[in-house]
């Protein structure tokens, strides 16, 4: 055997330790038990991936499983003001274009509420500005 081929079987069984090293955690071992009752949930539930598609079996046949329960913490009202503040800030997405609607027309939400002035701050600024001759003294302050 040549030297890289040694170096390559030393360095394939260091990785393969290393990573049941770190995969065993400092977690309780999970029972034999345990593992078949969550396997046959899985089952049960559809939860499983079979065969080269990504998709579990509850999405590809959703009609031979039961539906899913999607439990939510946020109200009615809490979900609407979310999405009036996402529509207003612009930070939703429409049509067939993944960016949101703040990254295709920045000019329409270009205004951000943690840099933005009072009037009398601004009025402040541009008295000074006219006081130092960087503007035209005919503008009103």
């Amino acid at each position: 055997m040549t030297y890289t081929k040694l170096s390559a079987i030393a360095f394939a069984f260091s990785t393969l330790i290393a990573g049941q090293a770190m995969a065993a955690g400092t977690d309780a071992p999970v029972t034999r038990d345990q593992v078949r009752a969550e396997l046959a949930e899985a089952v049960r539930t559809g939860n499983i991936v079979t065969g080269e598609s990504s998709a579990r079996l509850n999405e590809q046949y959703p009609q031979l499983y039961p539906a899913q329960q999607v439990t939510t913490s946020a109200s009615r009202a809490e979900v609407r003001a979310e999405l009036a503040e996402a529509v207003h800030t612009g930070n939703i997405i429409t049509g067939e274009s993944s960016a949101k609607e703040n990254e295709k027309f920045p000019q329409l939400y270009a205004h951000n509420e943690q840099d933005s002035k009072s009037r009398a701050e601004v009025r402040a600024e541009l008295a000074e500005a006219v006081a130092n001759g960087l503007l035209y003294r005919n503008i009103e302050a």
